[in-house]
């Protein structure tokens, strides 16, 4: 099992390239097939879970081929409507295949979706939109299986603004007969980049980025060329990183707009950031000052997937911090791995309280999700001694060469196979 093996105390110091958003790139990947044609898509990130993605595509008859970023997909072979059962598991974005199948050939079989392990995410959502299109779904033996002859726009309320759910209703309505009206749509940048991808191949989607999105059903879509948004969380991962070390690193290739949850918070625990439209400048302070609240919300609130990395950040304020989740419940595994690194934080429920303490000091930590394994990380960046953080093939599906940038960066960081 490979595992990282960190010396603390480094200061990063300079420049990294954000690469292309993996929650972006997945349903974008799944969109593909309904093409029915060849699509080229650019700066796709090298990462486990697009690696599960492109299998998946080869299991269903797609021709795949992938050079560094960049990656060809060709669905006219496409030929089979059961997604293997082990690729599912591993990856939760599979599910969004449901609505990309049904748009291309109107049936899928597909089992419950895996990923990590970080409380209930009911897919409830997903099937209730695709049943008010018109498909059919029955489920039995821990599988779903869904077919339409001809699915049919119709509107759609989501009772919470699932990212996942907003996109297998573009995907599955994008070749529906009539018009389909998705409120209370997830508002994230990466359901704006599927739109673009989907309205490059021919599809008519209005609003995303807003909380009502409108697809016109097209009789067909083509192939497309595309390049893929930088993926912020990554982005917000080397800002913290950079904060937590007392650093001063230059991030290319961003969004800032994406970035603006973040920056504010980091903007209080004392860090100086400096940006234009693409690149900003993050200078760590001495020691971060307690942040008073932080409170974990959809687009544009602060993101769920940066709540681990700023929990690493404030286990070293000066003061005490409070964090609350609300998107997922288990989302603090984390924090038990933190506390063995000396960390003094308490969680109750959802909300988790961080009394800052001067330093950290390395120890044997277990990564338990992808956010929380990337924070340990970080963790360990900043600590006294030597940390080495086992289990880090989840760290994997989300980072691409994440202990190369670092070490680009400064960092005093091996990984061990």
């Amino acid at each position: 099992m490979s595992k990282y093996i960190i010396e603390g105390g480094k200061r990063l110091v300079g420049e990294i390239t954000i690469g292309g958003a993996k929650n972006s790139a997945l349903p974008i990947l799944a969109a593909s097939v309904i093409t029915n044609s060849v699509s080229t898509i650019f700066n796709i990130p090298k990462i486990r879970d697009v690696d599960v993605m492109e299998q998946i595509l080869e299991s269903i008859g797609c021709k795949v081929n992938r050079v560094d970023d960049i990656m060809t997909i060709d669905s006219r072979p496409f030929s089979e409507i059961r997604i293997p059962e082990d690729l599912v598991r591993e990856m939760r974005s599979s599910i969004i295949l449901m609505g990309a199948m049904l748009a291309r050939c109107g049936q899928v079989e597909i089992s419950y979706p895996g990923g990590c392990d970080i409380g209930p995410r009911p897919i409830d959502l997903h099937l209730k939109a695709l049943k008010a299109l018109g498909a059919d779904i029955k489920e039995a033996h821990g599988y779903i299986y869904c077919c339409a002859e001809q699915l049919k726009g119709c509107e759609i309320q989501l009772d919470y603004p699932s990212v996942g759910a907003t996109e297998n209703i573009m995907l599955a309505a994008v070749r529906a007969k009539g018009t389909t009206i998705i409120r209370n749509a997830a508002k994230e940048p990466e359901i704006v980049d599927l739109q673009n991808f989907l309205n490059s191949a021919g599809a008519k989607i209005y609003g995303a980025g807003t909380s009502a999105i409108r697809i016109d059903g097209v009789d067909k879509l083509h192939g497309v060329e595309h390049t893929v948004i930088p993926d912020r969380i990554v982005a917000g991962t080397f800002m913290v990183a950079s904060a937590i070390t007392g650093g001063e690193v230059v991030l290319k290739n961003i969004e800032v707009e994406h970035l603006n949850s973040i920056i504010a918070k980091l903007r209080e625990a004392g860090c100086m950031i400096y940006n234009n439209c693409t690149t900003l400048k993050i200078i760590g302070p001495k020691r971060p000052n307690a942040v008073e609240s932080i409170r974990t919300l959809p687009y544009p609130g602060f993101p769920t997937d940066m709540q681990a990395q700023m929990i690493a950040l404030l286990s070293l304020a000066n003061g005490t911090s409070v964090v609350c989740e609300t998107i997922f419940e288990n989302r603090f595994k984390h924090v038990d791995e933190l506390v063995r690194m000396g960390a003094k934080i308490k969680t109750e429920g959802r909300v988790a309280i961080i009394k800052g303490v001067k330093e950290l000091t390395g120890a044997k930590v277990t990564a338990k999700d992808l956010r929380g394994g990337a924070a340990l990380v970080l963790a360990g960046l900043a600590a006294k001694g030597t940390t080495i953080v086992e289990n880090i093939y989840h760290i994997d599906r989300g980072y691409q060469d994440f202990e190369k940038n670092l070490a680009s960066l400064g960092a005093d960081i091996q990984k061990i196979f």
